[in-house]
């Protein structure tokens, strides 16, 4: 009867050969709670300044910024680096940086009108310092000096530390003990705001199974995707040839597989407003991270989910550590993606379907004094069938997405879940008696969709806003729409 079955699905049933190619859902947007980044609004203390936010010049050392003790407002790129840290004891060895031309596009505190960036020479060597710097910029650190620096010996996330002890000189530079502090006390009541493009070629890629490559393009480096096609500047793509689980019943033949791509184009949205006075925290702030997105995959196959539950298969994990230079402060951010295929189905369909995934996302934590942190969570997707063949009864749900989580310093701050999916379920019915007559019916339907959850976490705090007791979901924002169905009787 199987066989039967198989033989007289009709063709409507059985090839599905969607004619909505070229054919795309509308496009879907939603929010949890969405709040946009805090506006940046003049403080009229007149103290306060806005800095530029953008990514830390390559091919030099990136050097520390240092905010003195006692030297309100005074935060700016020094001539130290964070020679060695150890984690374990917070000790920290602070040398003088290796004298060098500075970047021309090194960003810097845009100074006030009627403001003198200062003058004169440094108290230690009795040179004068480099241009745009105050005498103090040269000075060795002391107790209550602030610390923010590039990864660095010790230190891959970088660091953020405030001086609690200066323990003597060593023949490697000054030895002090630090603790922890925030990027309050180095931003002050300065405001800042940006968005800044994560460059593909930093990134790394730890395959965790066979049949995964990756590829990029940046200016100046472009790197071919597979089969020599070239990606738009400023993406990666990952792509991905693997073997899903298959009913136990199931014969060889009907051998289930994934293959397809993603490509993103990621971009760190980072913002401050800090209170007026120097208070102890922002007015606002905002971390989150966003993109362009794109997917082609195609399941195959009589696939399972051998435990009954969606079975997940991580086949990527990437990860960087861009440093984004705010003003004079390095602030190292951390991104991860873990990428996986995941399939939930019961082991009596069998597929051949195809499918294109454009859009964006956001996701993102935002900050307000009085209102505290409210999630931030968008995506704006549309997909295309290409090709669809549903052969007997069933139901399968196929997804290609990625696990993502943005931080400062090391610390998760917001980890989030996106995944574009396609739906499929089918019914049929066949019979046939002795007289050799037979009957055929069936209904298929495919949807396409995505989900989008996750949660903001205690590490915000590192802003210098107050803890918050658990972790804050996103919301879970979910958008399905039907791309084709049938209904046919023979």
């Amino acid at each position: 009867m199987r066989m039967l079955a198989r033989r007289l699905l009709l063709p409507g049933l059985t090839t599905l050969a969607l004619t909505a190619t070229g054919c795309s859902s509308t496009p879907h947007t939603g929010a949890a709670d969405a709040a946009a980044p805090a506006t940046l609004a003049p403080s009229g203390d007149g103290t306060s300044q806005q800095l530029d936010v953008a990514a830390a010049p390559q091919g030099t050392p990136t050097p520390a910024a240092v905010a003195r003790a006692g030297g309100k407002g005074r935060t700016e790129q020094s001539s130290l680096k964070v020679a060695s840290y150890d984690q374990a004891t917070g000790r920290a060895v602070i040398a003088k940086a290796p004298q060098g031309p500075a970047p021309s596009s090194s960003p810097s505190k845009k100074p006030e009108p009627g403001k003198n960036p200062g003058t004169g020479k440094s108290p230690d060597t009795g040179k004068s310092p480099e241009p745009g710097k105050s005498p103090e910029a040269d000075k060795p650190v002391a107790v209550g000096d602030v610390i923010a620096s590039a990864p660095a010996p010790g230190a891959p996330n970088g660091l953020l530390a405030k001086v609690t002890e200066v323990i003597g000189k060593t023949d490697r530079g000054t030895e002090v003990k630090t603790a922890s502090t925030t990027l309050a006390s180095v931003l002050n009541d300065d405001k800042a705001g940006g968005k800044v493009p994560v460059d593909p070629s930093s990134v790394t890629v730890e395959p965790l199974m066979k049949g995964v490559t990756f590829s990029w393009a940046k200016t100046g480096g472009v790197k071919f995707g597979p089969e020599g096609a070239k990606l738009p500047l400023g993406n990666l793509r990952l792509d991905v040839n693997a073997a899903v689980d298959t009913a136990p019943d199931a014969p060889a033949s009907a051998g289930a597989s994934v293959s397809g791509f993603v490509q993103l184009a990621p971009q760190v949205e980072f913002s401050y407003d800090g209170t007026p006075g120097g208070g102890s925290g922002p007015r606002g702030a905002f971390l989150g991270m966003s993109g362009d997105w794109s997917s082609q995959w195609k399941l195959q196959g009589r696939a399972a989910a051998s435990t009954g539950a969606p079975k997940r298969i991580p086949f990527a994990k990437l990860h960087t550590a861009p440093v984004i230079q705010v003003g004079p402060v390095p602030v190292v951010v951390n991104l991860d993606l873990t990428c996986y295929v995941q399939v939930e189905a019961d082991g009596r369909v069998t597929l051949d379907v195809q499918q294109d995934v454009k859009g964006d996302f956001k996701i993102g934590g935002s900050y307000a004094l009085g209102k505290g942190w409210t999630p931030v969570s968008q995506s704006n997707v549309k997909s295309t069938p290409v090709t669809a063949t549903v052969t007997a009864s069933g139901k399968v749900k196929g997804a290609l997405g990625a696990e993502a989580s943005v931080g400062l310093y090391g610390a998760v701050g917001v980890s989030a879940d996106f995944a574009p999916y396609l739906r499929g379920e089918a019914d049929a019915k066949a019979s046939a008696s002795s007289d050799g007559k037979t009957s055929l019916s069936g209904s298929w339907a495919l949807y396409g969709g995505f989900d989008l959850s996750g949660n903001l976490h205690l590490q915000l705090s590192l802003f210098g806003t107050p803890l918050f007791e658990r972790k804050i979901p996103l919301g879970a924002l979910n958008r399905e729409w039907a791309l084709a169905s049938g209904h046919a009787e023979r």
